[in-house]
């Protein structure tokens, strides 16, 4: 088992969206068997941690798991610890949005050939 830091993106819409599009990107940390196996951890947990709540001024905010866009090799740490967030505010939410989902094909389609040469 190897130890994964990976990015985990979100958007965060408040209200009715009609703000400047803003993601949360966050550093986990996976214990997975290999590169595909973390990304695949990272999806679930990032689908599993989306979020629907009220904010104070009871607007509705949700947290919409958009996709993993980078995996990295690490040491050994705390499984799922949380490494990093950042909230960004994007111009073109469909830009940002079609960049993280490329990574994450970059990143699944890498894994799996590295894993069926292994294999």
């Amino acid at each position: 088992m190897n130890w994964y830091l990976a990015k985990i993106v979100y958007r965060i819409i408040c209200g009715d969206g009609n703000h400047t599009p803003q993601f949360d990107e966050q550093l986990r940390l996976i214990h997975a068997e290999d590169e595909l196996h973390a990304f695949q951890k990272a999806r679930l947990i990032g689908h599993h941690e989306q979020d629907n709540f009220l904010n104070e001024v009871q607007k509705p905010v949700h947290w919409k798991f958009i996709d993993v866009s980078e995996i990295y090799l690490l040491d050994d740490l705390i499984d799922g610890a949380e490494m990093y967030s950042r909230i960004r505010e994007e111009d073109d939410a469909d830009i940002y949005i079609r960049i993280t989902k490329l990574r994450a094909t970059h990143i699944m389609q890498s894994s799996m050939h590295k894993t069926i040469r292994l294999n």
